[in-house]
């Protein structure tokens, strides 16, 4: 015999109920089927109640859920068949009606009131299931989950009279012919009869006694989701299936936040060792989750990872609890006496503090609670008040396998230091199964993709770039990546992808990823306008592993942002040369937060674009070697210039040249005072180990006054129209002397400087 349980969403629509019966159909053996309220009704029979207590019009709901109920038989069932049924729901709804009236008149929501209420949503569900059920052509017997399961008075959350309830369902089945068992979940009744609920989970609840009550080979829960997964799918997209996981683990996972179960209600299925399988309704082929006594056969240390929102840290310390018996008893009896479930708990071994987490709505009342029970102890200073965090999360490691196996905290941790995920609380139990972290609420997402790739995706990195300026570098640099995407994730393990773009005037973000076979049309069509602090704060918003800041622009602006990004742990990548030839205090600032965060800080191309010029530089240097002398051509622009610049063309033509092929910027000032290459030269003697300022560096121009004075692009270009003779006789002195023009940077015992020099031709 098999049990099977049926939640909201199974049932959820006409549709759903469908797929459910033809699941049901195709059992061959005796199926006892437990279902659960159509989706959303408990919460709207709760809301109703609500607003009758507080003598407010709840009509509207009634008719809300009439309604629902009304067009799901409408669907489900052929027009002959749905006068009677339609005669039921409506019998239920008058007295649903006839409750809330007395809750409004005499303004009193007792729980026996609210049990009463509630259970009209497995009431109405089933009957019109059972209903569906006979119009298929299918054995099927009402089992009155009211009249059979007996509880005690403890309405809103009553506790199972076993072994009256296990008789009668033993009873019930026996003397039944028909091969299926339809019951509402939830709902049972006290010894007088009157209406009770099992509470939270009540529908496994009641499965889980069926299935004890029977002796069941397995029992089914059919939900919305193919079976436990390694982390919560809605948040982790790699996440999977687990195929076999053992009840234990299945507990930590489910009390932890995934919410396939709810461990406290299949304990009688526990008492007996009967096997669950946990089964998506809307995919049935797939195999869903075997959860059993057998330990699980994935082989890997890890089985998943949880978490819970919604979490408060409330901390009791002071000096005046060392040592002293009996605090941790006045401690969690103040938080019994108010019904405080406890979480998570972690306690110094100074014992000079205790530290627990709490649902956050719980957190108000408990530190007054606390706060109540150490009074005397505050006052004479020995106990602080409760301090009280908000906004936070448990995130959980589970696994049978991680018991004695060494390194698993270690990389938990640095996984998320790595992505500037803070903890503030750690905890694992003796059983070493769980491995538990109170971080902040919004880090949720990044923390659990950062350890499931840790830990599932076969060490596979997803790195996410931003990107600001899309130009000729910008734009290439792209075409590059769309390029060797697939083989960086094939031979390297490297998923990149591009999450941001900027140029000048638009910004574009897609979370999971740009097309970049049409990144341009959507940055024209993006509405959002460029601006350096939204940008960050979107990358910073979207909170992603491995986020990566490149900065392909000339801006002189943009680099101040490089410190908040490296302080979230976000890597900045530049092409940009303002930052490191900036004020060296703030140089060696960056270099200093890169080093405090773990993120990189990296500008290879501020100096010889694609030759590992800083690299080996930087090696030289950690390796014990003192540069001493530095001499380079390091201007492409200029090179390029001077290179093309003869006694056959103009000065002003090989500059206008240079700008169509990119060799120098939109703005040619920029290259032609010399003061990227300052910028270089600069750079190149910090990373030699040398304190310099830019201004340190002696710049001799070859350009004439006029040209210097121009304060536009339009007046400097028709400048050097005007100097032709000036920049001729340039090129003239230099063959003269059977040499070529090329604009030199110099260092040399402590003296830079920059300028035009006539280098021999060989």
């Amino acid at each position: 015999m098999i049990v099977s349980k049926f939640g909201g969403t199974s049932v959820g629509s006409a549709k759903n109920i469908s797929q459910v019966i033809e699941i049901i159909a195709k059992k061959k053996d005796k199926n006892i089927v437990v279902v659960s309220a159509v989706g959303g009704i408990t919460n709207l029979l709760v809301a109703s109640a609500k607003l009758a207590h507080e003598n407010k019009n709840y009509v509207h709901l009634l008719q809300e859920i009439e309604t629902i109920h009304f067009q799901i038989i409408e669907e489900l069932l052929p027009q002959n068949k749905q006068s009677k049924i339609k005669g039921k729901v409506k019998e239920q709804i008058s007295l649903l009606e006839t409750t809330l009236n007395g809750v409004f008149l005499l303004k009193d929501l007792s729980t026996k009131s609210q049990a009463k209420i509630s259970s009209f949503g497995e009431a109405l569900s089933s009957i019109i299931i059972y209903e569906a059920l006979l119009h298929k052509g299918l054995s099927t017997v009402y089992f009155n989950s009211i009249e059979h399961i007996k509880t005690d008075s403890n309405y809103t959350n009553s506790h199972v009279n076993h072994q009256l309830t296990y008789q009668n369902i033993q009873q019930f089945v026996k003397e039944q012919k028909a091969k299926i068992v339809l019951a509402p979940g939830f709902i049972a009744s006290n010894e007088a009869n009157e209406i009770t609920t099992l509470g939270r989970g009540g529908s496994d609840f009641t499965a889980a006694i069926f299935a004890n009550a029977l002796d069941a080979e397995l029992l089914e829960i059919w939900t919305d989701v193919s079976g436990l997964y390694t982390a919560n799918p809605k948040l982790v997209k790699q996440a999977k299936p687990i195929d076999t996981i053992s009840y234990q683990e299945a507990m930590e996972l489910s009390y932890f936040g995934a919410k396939v179960i709810y461990p406290p209600t299949i304990q009688p299925v526990l008492d007996k060792s009967i096997p669950i399988l946990v089964k998506n309704t809307f995919k049935p082929n797939e195999n869903g989750t075997l959860i059993s006594n057998a330990a699980s056969k994935n082989n890997l240390t890890v089985t998943g990872i949880s978490h819970i929102e919604n979490i408060a840290l409330l901390t009791l310390e002071g000096n005046g609890m060392v040592g002293v018996p009996g605090i941790s008893k006045r401690f969690f009896e103040a938080l019994l006496l108010e019904n405080i479930n406890v979480k998570f708990i972690t306690q110094a071994s100074s014992e000079q503090s205790i530290c627990i987490a709490i649902d956050a709505q719980d957190a108000s009342c408990a530190k007054k609670a606390i706060d109540n029970q150490f009074a005397l102890e505050i006052l004479q200073h020995k106990v602080h008040p409760v301090v009280i965090e908000k906004d936070l999360a448990i995130i959980a490691l589970v696994g049978d396998n991680m018991k004695s196996h060494q390194g698993i905290s270690g990389k938990m941790f640095s996984s998320l230091g790595y992505n500037n995920v803070n903890i503030k609380a750690i905890a694992q139990g003796s059983t070493e199964k769980n491995i538990s972290a109170i971080i902040d609420r919004k880090d949720v997402k990044k923390a659990l993709n950062t350890l499931h790739a840790s830990f599932f995706e076969n060490q596979i990195k997803q790195i996410n770039l931003f990107i600001m300026g899309v130009g000729n570098v910008g734009g290439k640099l792209l075409e590059q990546i769309e390029q060797q995407q697939k083989f960086l994730l094939n031979k390297l393990h490297i998923n990149l992808r591009v999450i941001g773009l900027s140029n000048s005037k638009k910004m574009y973000f897609e979370e999971n990823g740009i097309d970049l076979s049409n990144w341009s049309e959507k940055l024209v069509d993006s509405e959002l306008t460029t601006s350096f602090s939204n940008f960050f704060q979107k990358v910073k918003t979207l909170n992603l592993r491995n986020s990566v800041f490149v900065d392909n622009t000339a801006n002189s602006d943009l680099p101040h942002y490089y410190e908040d990004y490296l302080k979230q742990s976000i890597a900045v990548v530049a092409c940009n040369k303002v930052a490191c030839s900036s004020s060296y205090e703030n140089y060696v600032k960056l270099k200093k937060l890169s080093r405090e965060y773990s993120a990189p800080f990296l500008y290879e191309t501020n100096v010889g674009a694609g030759l590992p010029i800083i690299d080996t530089l930087q090696n030289l240097i950690n390796s014990g070697d003192e540069i001493t002398k530095i001499q380079a051509v390091l201007s492409g622009s200029l090179n390029f210039i001077f290179n093309n610049f003869n006694d056959k063309n103009t000065f002003s033509e090989v500059v206008h040249q240079a700008g169509i092929e990119g060799y120098t910027e939109p703005d040619p000032r920029i290259d032609l005072s010399g003061v990227d290459v300052m910028r270089k030269i600069l750079i190149l003697i910090r990373e030699s180990g040398k304190e310099l300022e830019l201004q340190d560096i002696d710049n001799v121009s070859f350009l004439p006054e006029s040209s210097m004075q121009a304060d536009t692009v339009e007046k400097f270009k028709e400048t050097l129209i005007a100097e032709t003779d000036h920049f001729a006789a340039l090129y003239a002195n230099a063959a003269k002397n059977n040499c070529r023009l090329k604009y030199v940077a110099e260092y040399d015992n402590g003296i830079a400087k920059a300028g035009l020099k006539e280098i021999p031709k060989d």
